[in-house]
């Protein structure tokens, strides 16, 4: 008899937790404390008066302020943060190196991002794990800035995923060429103490009630520590969330664009309207970055260009259709977004990167419209369908052009 599978656990890692009453001698620049208590310059040096530098007594008083909302570490471990940043402490620093472009590279999305030079990406166009709803079979466990040790999407609780999503975001600020773009997609989830899936199959059962299998017989067991104030079935609003605080970090935050999706899973709730929305979080670093509306008009609907039911006006509310999900990735976006995304906001020739490449849809959008990508994900699996999918691609492209010479 073959022996049963053990079961992937996820338990709490999110302790509850009040600010360290400690104070060391060390100083902190104001570039490093500004994005960490969500505060521009001009209103520390408002509150501190005109600081360059501040101490662990200025950042307390910075943590008092009504005006701190935290960014991608909870008020208790700011100072923690601060003082690893400043001494090295527990931090490994990653070289800069030029990874190559229209190139794949497994590994760890935040390590990995650390390396790219900074300024050299005009575009991030990616697709995140969704919060709550799905183990990967490579799901890359990681220490992140707030404590937590998990997966990208497995946190304890929305907080957790939202301040994770930040982090990954504030890695990128830097690499970001000064008129480039960030288009973030996202979902929206409900608060949840149990509902991890491991497909879109799985959690539609759980939620008709067709699921007859007791706690002990799913492959994936999450146990919550719960919530301070969300209740089971609330919705959460990350995306909104994500974007307040990408806000705080230096980002401007252009456009959160509504994706209608012409097909999506049934959700058989009698409480509520079943979602049938994604948002895109269009992020720059600049005030008026490198945009070109024009170009909506200009591509094919396949590529992204205007849909049979969009007007002419590009606005904030996209009808585009999902992706089938053949290549096994089953969450990838469909093509025609990062075709757009990636259109209005670069030229032929520049570097788009997507730090969770997963089947490559942004890889192929990026070749189609003569632009760089580079790629990363955990997952070497689905690294190699990408690059399966993208040499079929390249292999057809040759072959149409061999043959209309």
């Amino acid at each position: 008899m073959s022996e049963m599978k053990q079961a992937y656990t996820i338990k709490p890692q999110t302790v509850v937790a009040s600010p360290d009453s400690s104070t060391t001698d060390l100083m902190f620049p104001i570039e490093l404390v500004a994005p960490v208590v969500g505060m521009v310059h001009s209103f520390i040096r408002r509150a501190l008066g005109k600081k360059s530098i501040l101490s662990e007594v200025d950042v307390r008083k910075l943590l008092d302020q009504d005006a701190f909302s935290e960014t991608f570490v909870p008020r208790s471990r700011v100072l923690e943060y601060l003082r690893r940043a400043v001494t090295g402490a527990g931090l490994v620093a990653e070289s800069q190196e030029a990874i190559r472009r229209d190139s794949f590279v497994v590994g760890d999305a935040l390590q990995l991002i650390e390396k790219l030079k900074d300024g050299s990406v005009n575009a991030v166009v990616t697709s995140t794990p969704y919060w709550a709803m799905r183990v990967y079979d490579e799901p890359g466990e990681r220490l992140w800035a707030d404590g937590e040790y998990c997966s990208f999407g497995l946190e304890q609780t929305p907080e957790g995923f939202i301040r994770h999503s930040v982090e990954v975001l504030y890695a990128l600020l830097p690499k970001i060429a000064s008129d480039g773009s960030v288009w973030w997609n996202i979902m929206d989830s409900y608060n949840t103490r149990t509902q991890i899936r491991g497909s879109a199959v799985e959690t539609l059962h759980a939620m008709q009630g067709k699921d007859e299998r007791s706690w002990k017989d799913h492959k994936y067991l999450r146990y919550s520590a719960g919530h301070s104030y969300l209740k089971d079935g609330e919705q959460c609003l990350i995306p909104q969330r994500i974007a307040q605080r990408a806000a705080q970090i230096g980002y401007y935050v252009k456009s959160t664009i509504s994706w209608c999706k012409q097909a999506t899973t049934p959700e058989p709730q009698q409480s509520r309207v079943s979602r049938n929305v994604e948002y895109i979080l269009h992020l720059t670093r600049e005030r008026t970055p490198k945009f070109n509306k024009a170009t909506y008009l200009e591509l094919p609907s396949d590529l992204g260009g205007r849909q049979s039911l969009e007007s002419d006006k590009l606005s904030d509310f996209w009808y585009l259709p999902t992706s089938s999900g053949r290549d096994g990735h089953g969450a990838q976006f469909p093509v025609q977004l990062p075709g757009r995304c990636i259109a209005i906001s670069t030229d032929p020739g520049d570097v788009v990167l997507d730090p969770f490449m997963g089947a490559g849809t942004t890889a192929i959008a990026a070749k189609k419209l003569d632009r760089n990508y580079i790629g990363f994900d955990v997952s070497a699996e689905y690294l190699a369908t990408a690059e399966r999918v993208l040499a079929s691609m390249t292999a057809q492209q040759a072959l149409f052009t061999a043959r209309s010479r």
